[in-house]
């Protein structure tokens, strides 16, 4: 029981350490994430060129991964990356200095790059850590559970903003910016300390890689391939929050309340995915078998255009219900898998082609996606949701019979 407690301890206190580090930076970005869109349409940005701005974000966020994690791997200075990547959310803040809608562009794609230089250096640690000890499924599962708190807590930062100015113009925009300078600093000072407490006290343990020549099963393309379809229908907030503001469905305040909303679903569908994904990992008796737990992912997302875009209120916010089931299993069992359908040789591979596939599903989507709301065509955009999300579907069945093949 001693011998267990002692694997399994500093495991579970890395991820938490780690989950808290996310949580108090996903004060800093998540607030801002959830009142870009609405900014820049105060600004009188379109529809079309905020979808793009976040389509092209969210794809540097994800190529540029590709680079980092290669260099992290390679260079072995993991905690480098961490403190640069983490160190750039200072351009948050800096959104509330200015009103040149092309400087604040350059920011908010700054700040996706700091997302990409971190990341991967964040789950190598993590998936060393947690792969036979606590589950990967588990761990990105407390991982995102204590990530979405934060994504719950800050964007309240600009609701009660509203509420007690009484306004939603750009000077509460600006002071709302400038607000997330205090928990960046808490931020900074919370990853120092964590970094001389885990390397005093060997929290990360010296995990022996070991070297294979398999190459990358078909399992993981057309897992790549299933991803990628389910990634580019589904409907970014980029969309929904321009949405909101735009037809004044709900109020600023009310915009950020209900994303936060969706980061709580988010949260509590992590921890949940996670562990029914380790769960029928072991069932299946194979690595790749936790995978089938993502049968339900192309059958919900059909329901996010119909919802969110509708003129509804109750249906947009179960539509923003649904939007944070998505997103719980978009960041705990799409990233935790690619440990399990790789080679450990492999996984920088593995992990550098779902990144940059994920980002380039999800720019193509949104920019796609802001440009028909622009035209006035939900339709066509529900219509695009659906194709793609039956694509998935098949593409599950394939996954689902390969797997299957493999057990046997």
């Amino acid at each position: 029981m001693s011998d267990l407690k002692k694997r399994i301890s500093p495991a579970v206190t890395v991820i938490i350490m780690f989950g808290i580090i996310s949580m108090i930076g996903d004060v800093v970005y998540e607030t801002a994430r959830s009142s870009n869109s609405q900014y820049l349409n105060l600004l009188g940005i379109s529809a079309a060129k905020v979808g793009l701005v976040f389509g092209i974000g969210e794809f540097l966020g994800y190529f540029i991964r590709l680079i980092s994690g290669f260099l992290s791997d390679k260079s072995g200075k993991h905690w480098i990356f961490m403190f640069l990547g983490y160190g750039m959310l200072i351009v948050v803040p800096l959104i509330g200095v200015t009103i040149n809608w092309n400087i604040i562009i350059i920011l908010i794609l700054m700040e996706r790059i700091g997302k990409a230089l971190r990341s991967p250096a964040k789950d190598t640690i993590l998936s060393e850590v947690a792969d036979k000890q606590v589950g990967v499924g588990f761990a990105f599962g407390l991982q995102e559970a204590l990530d979405q708190i934060g994504a719950f807590i800050g964007p309240l930062i600009f609701t009660v903003i509203f509420y007690f100015t009484r306004k939603n113009g750009v000077l509460q925009y600006q002071l709302g910016y400038k607000a997330l300078f205090i928990p960046y600093v808490i931020l900074m000072v919370f990853l120092a300390l964590v970094f001389m407490r885990v390397k005093n006290s060997n929290l990360v343990p010296d995990i022996k890689k070991e070297h294979h020549s398999e190459k990358l099963q078909p399992v993981f393309w057309i897992y790549m391939a299933f991803t990628f379809f389910c990634t580019l229908g589904f409907v970014n907030f980029s969309t929904v929050g321009y949405h909101l503001k735009a037809s004044g469905l709900m109020s600023d305040g009310n915009i950020t309340l209900v994303y936060s909303l969706a980061m709580v679903i988010d949260a509590v569908t992590a921890l949940v995915i996670g562990k029914a994904y380790d769960k029928l990992k072991a069932k299946s008796g194979k690595r790749s078998g936790g995978l089938l737990v993502l049968m339900v992912l192309p059958v919900i997302s059909l329901f996010l255009p119909v919802l969110t875009l509708s003129h509804s209120t109750p249906l947009i916010v179960i539509g923003m219900i649904i939007f944070g089931i998505v997103m719980g299993i978009h960041e705990t069992v799409m990233r935790s898998a690619i440990a399990d359908v790789t080679p450990f040789d492999k996984r920088g591979t593995g992990y550098g082609v779902f990144n940059t596939g994920y980002g380039l599903a999800l720019m193509v989507g949104a920019a796609l996606m802001g440009l028909l709301y622009d035209m006035n065509m939900t339709g066509v955009i529900i219509a695009f949701t659906f194709a793609t999300e039956i694509i998935a579907a098949i593409l599950y069945l394939k996954m689902n019979n390969t797997i299957k093949k493999q057990s046997a």
